[in-house]
């Protein structure tokens, strides 16, 4: 039997695996570096984070990244470049961890890399029925692999929607495996580049399960403190907080037919970005709003989004517990705008559910690594039609 089999069937046959979960989301801040352990495979999945970092991303890798991130046109020897750059990268971020940590590499069993999304290409957005669904992620897993020395499994989006997904979001698998609790309906609210959240039913149906992308996150804040007010983020809504809600703004930006669609759905800042925000300035006659305003209104955009699609979930009067993740989380302002808007709910953190918020979803990635590596298709029949029942990564081999 080749070497690498060998290995792979072993590490498949542990009780228990060291996965590290790496997680670079659309706002190109940071990486997530959790190490967790993990035993048991689908529902009987028990997972401890072991060790959590969030590895800085360098003005360099940030230039690098905005160079062909979500754009229509870019040069093919930048991307193919930057598709391999970025995989050695990742691997020594993950090889500075572990220094760190005392932990030599040979006590991991694997990575789990999602990448960096550069372009994701759902139908609803491009309309070219004969492409489908597509999204793209670069940090090639070959070149982690190797420069690590480390088994690494990558590419997940793309197994989701070969299966007839739209490669997002991917949380629902994590969260149905782990979360998941009789007796207490919860919403596992990740708020990142974009928001998203899988709603868990206290029945324990899985059939009944929701998951779905509702619009975004912190990507047009983002972006627009980036572009004009020599900043990376609002640190806290602080700046969103000395503004108020221009409504005839805010009435443009709802105005997307991505609201109007079915769920599950999936989208990204190839639609919500700042071109979409100055023409809808443009239209309601806006182009002179301050930009406390602007944050204030975007703010108040996001946590509709959010709210709306939440009422859509759930009955009136039912008790639900909303458990939330991502940088979006820290902005207070919009946290309070959500609790304005669902004072019924309960809302705490993963925290609570011994999972670092901000680890969350560097986790979910271990988690599906774990579940290719050991899992059946057992684990995830019962979910419903709408969320392909498939095991997902590419398995790189270190040599």
């Amino acid at each position: 039997m080749n070497s690498n089999i060998a290995k792979l069937y072993k590490v498949a046959n542990k009780k228990k695996r060291n996965i590290i979960g790496l997680m670079s989301g659309t706002s190109v801040d940071g990486l997530d570096v959790a190490l967790c352990n993990i035993t048991g495979r689908g529902n009987s999945t028990k997972v401890v984070v072991q060790y959590f970092a969030t590895v800085t991303h360098t003005a360099n890798y940030k230039a690098k990244i905005a160079s062909i991130f979500s754009k229509q046109q870019v040069e093919l020897p930048q991307l193919t470049l930057i598709n391999k750059w970025v995989g050695v990268q990742h691997a020594k971020m993950v090889l500075k961890c572990l220094s760190k940590w005392n932990i030599n590499p040979s006590k991991i069993d694997c990575i789990a890399s999602h990448g960096q999304t550069i372009y994701h290409a759902p139908l609803s957005l491009h309309q070219l029925k004969e492409y489908g669904n597509a999204t793209l992620q670069i940090g090639d897993g070959d070149h982690l692999a190797v420069t690590s020395g480390i088994l690494t499994l990558s590419d997940f989006r793309q197994k989701h929607i070969a299966a007839g997904g739209e490669g997002a979001p991917l949380a629902v698998y994590g969260d149905y495996f782990i979360f998941g609790k009789k007796g207490e309906h919860r919403i596992m609210l990740n708020i990142g580049g974009i928001a998203n959240f899988t709603y868990l039913p206290a029945s324990g149906n899985m059939n009944e399960i929701f998951c779905t992308d509702v619009g975004p996150g912190n990507t047009l804040l983002d972006a627009y403190c980036l572009t004009y007010c020599n900043c990376a983020y609002d640190k806290n809504g602080t700046l969103a907080n000395k503004g108020v809600v221009n409504n005839p703004l805010l009435t443009q930006l709802e105005k997307d037919t991505f609201f109007t669609k079915k769920f599950p759905k999936t989208t990204g800042p190839e639609l919500f970005n700042l071109k979409y925000l100055h023409k809808c300035q443009i239209a309601c006659k806006g182009e002179n709003i301050s930009h406390n305003d602007i944050l204030r209104t975007l703010v108040q955009f996001t946590a509709n989004g959010i709210a709306n699609a939440i009422k859509k979930t759930i009955l009136n009067n039912t008790k639900v517990t909303v458990y939330t993740s991502g940088g979006g989380m820290h902005n207070k302002q919009l946290m309070s705008c959500l609790k304005a808007l669902l004072p019924q709910l309960t809302f705490t953190t993963t925290s609570s559910l011994n999972v670092n918020p901000d680890a969350k979803e560097a986790v979910l990635f271990a988690i599906l690594a774990n579940e290719a590596l050991a899992g059946n298709k057992k684990s995830i029949t019962t979910i419903r039609s709408d969320i392909p029942s498939v095991s997902m990564g590419k398995i790189s081999f270190a040599n």
